[in-house]
């Protein structure tokens, strides 16, 4: 299976924002927040179309999403996934002593899959051990 290495950003969008106070366990915020914006060039190379699944691995771990075409990638080798619990389950929590963690510019890699996006709910046990 072809996977290639990407920049990942990581930040906040309108969509997620609506959900992220009152809706984290519904399928609406799932579906905005679980997701890998991708360049189109990038998509084409990677052999995935818009909704497929993909597996987005860092140092950490991994996390299955679903990949969007973008409209804010511009460059490909780029990808942008919006905060929240899949991408905080790749990347660290180190803060370097400013309490903030960092949040943009990990090297990852990404390749297609045919694993389902987990639930928040089993997302939050296998990452945190936590049931919610």
């Amino acid at each position: 299976m072809v996977s290639m290495e990407f920049i990942l950003i990581t930040g906040r969008t309108i969509e997620q924002g609506k959900f992220k106070e009152h809706a984290k366990t519904t399928e609406k915020y799932k579906g905005n927040v679980a997701i890998c914006e991708m360049h189109a060039d990038d998509m084409y190379r990677l052999g995935v179309k818009d909704g497929d699944n993909v597996k987005v691995t860092t140092e950490l771990g991994s996390v299955v999403v679903k990949v969007r075409k973008s409209k804010r990638i511009r460059t490909p080798g780029m990808v942008f996934i919006p905060f929240g619990p899949w991408v905080n389950s790749i990347l660290p929590s180190e803060t370097e002593g400013s309490g903030m963690p960092h949040l943009k510019g990990f090297k990852v890699k990404i390749e297609p899959t045919s694993e389902p996006v987990p639930d928040i709910k089993d997302l939050l046990l296998k990452t945190y051990g936590v049931k919610k």
